[in-house]
């Protein structure tokens, strides 16, 4: 870091400070970290993306889209599935996954289009 980029002087403005530090008591903060350190890998982060463009996969189909075996696979989808980022349903000897609600499928749309526009910016 350098000066340009942090105040020269020490100073707050303690009423947004207080009311913000009272929202965060309020909100799972937490738990939204979680969900973005579950996606913050670039295999799961493929196979939200994925399930972003397809209604629902199996794991093979997953595990041929990210490259991997349909084990590695199996375990990014389980982490996905323990934050709640994917659900899933068996049909005989198969499970199909897909994304569980629709406010994820609007954050990996949002993040792609953000990319898209800093590496236009850049």
């Amino acid at each position: 870091m350098s000066k340009k980029d942090t105040c020269e002087i020490y100073c707050y403005d303690e009423e947004k400070v207080n009311r913000i530090q009272n929202d965060l008591q309020t909100v799972e903060i937490s738990g939204v970290a979680q969900l973005f350190k579950a996606i913050a890998d670039e295999n799961r982060a493929k196979i939200a993306y994925a399930l972003c463009k397809d209604e629902e996969l199996c794991v093979c189909d997953i595990a041929h889209i990210i490259g991997s075996t349909v084990p590695n696979a199996s375990f990014h989808l389980r982490t996905l599935y323990k934050q709640g980022v994917v659900k899933y349903r068996k049909e005989g000897k198969l499970a199909f996954y897909s994304i569980d609600d629709d406010h994820i499928k609007q954050l990996i749309m949002i993040a792609i289009a953000h990319k898209k526009e800093v590496k236009i910016n850049a």
